[in-house]
């Protein structure tokens, strides 16, 4: 019987610690998260997962705390497996295990190392991303790729949009590479991180608007930030506006060259640096969904100068 420990989270975890039990894996402890307070929950629970499945789980501050290494040390998995668990895991952890530790990264690496790198992508306006098998070294998404998948990212996806395809590429791509992993086959690729690119994590506030961008840079941010994350935003004569979700319109028709919000007929738009506008589809002021109309009876028919150096 092949046996693992595994460090998951989120819908990749629960996708993912699936097919690990379909396949027959005895997975001796699964570690994962105790959901923020703070945080809004809008994905599966790898705890609810495991323990439906009869399998112990641990939710540890800090994985790397000797405790927690005795522990999955006594247990002698073959693999150790991470999937979206939000820690670093120590040298002390990935040497545990005897034919490797292995960890499903949201890119197609060496694309995209680092922290959410779907919303990365989106952001960057890529038009494909994928997921990756890589085994784990001590630095972040540089091991061996066993394998990878890609889907397309398609111009109007959010990147909750593109987060789906991308759990359902890791799901397949491990299902199709546990039996080489078993049996000893599997490929391992030496990554060119000459070739990739890194990431940082990101903020709330990283999602404020500079209207000096262009229209698509704009239309990309807000799909990249868009709910259940926290949203694109701008301030409008002392309030806050969320831009949830936007549509490249073309050419403004606001007569200035300063990004100028505005109300015609029906819809709302936005005219950006380069002189072309979003559509504004779906807003909120101050955390209340408001309409282009509602937005008018508050602030005017007059354009809306927009904030052009972000605070």
């Amino acid at each position: 019987m092949t046996t693992a420990v595994v460090f998951a989270y989120h819908n990749v975890g629960v996708q993912c610690l699936s097919v690990l039990l379909a396949h027959k894996i005895d997975v001796a402890l699964v570690v994962t998260h105790l959901d923020n307070p703070a945080e809004k929950i809008w994905f599966e629970s790898v705890a609810k997962l495991a323990d439906a499945h009869g399998v112990p789980a641990i939710t540890p501050d800090d994985p790397n705390q000797p405790e927690t290494i005795e522990r999955i040390r006594s247990l002698k998995p073959d693999f150790l497996f991470s999937f979206y668990y939000r820690h670093m895991l120590a040298p002390a952890l990935l040497t545990i295990p005897k034919r490797g530790a292995l960890n499903m990264h949201g890119s197609l690496l060496p694309k995209y190392r680092g922290r959410v790198p779907v919303n990365w992508a989106v952001i960057n306006g890529e038009r494909e991303t994928g997921a990756t098998l890589h085994y784990m070294l001590e630095k972040p998404d540089a091991g061996d790729i066993v394998a990878q998948q890609a889907v397309p990212i398609l111009p109007n996806e959010t990147a909750a949009d593109v987060f789906m395809k991308v759990t359902g590429a890791a799901a397949g791509v491990l299902d199709k590479a546990m039996p080489a992993l078993v049996a000893g086959t599997a490929p391992r690729i030496a990554q060119d991180l000459r070739s990739g690119s890194y990431f940082g994590g990101r903020k709330p506030a990283d999602g404020r608007i500079d209207w000096r961008l262009p229209a698509l840079s704009v239309h990309n941010l807000v799909r990249g930030v868009a709910p259940p994350y926290p949203g694109a935003f701008t301030a409008i004569n002392g309030a806050t506006l969320r831009i949830l979700r936007t549509r490249l319109a073309g050419t403004g028709s606001s007569p200035s060259r300063q990004p100028q919000l505005y109300v015609k007929g029906a819809a709302c738009y936005a005219t950006c640096g380069d002189g072309k506008t979003v559509e504004i589809i779906e807003m909120d002021l101050d955390g209340k969904p408001i309409t282009a109309a509602e937005l008018t009876a508050r602030f005017g028919s007059d354009p809306i100068n927009l904030e052009t150096a972000p605070q």
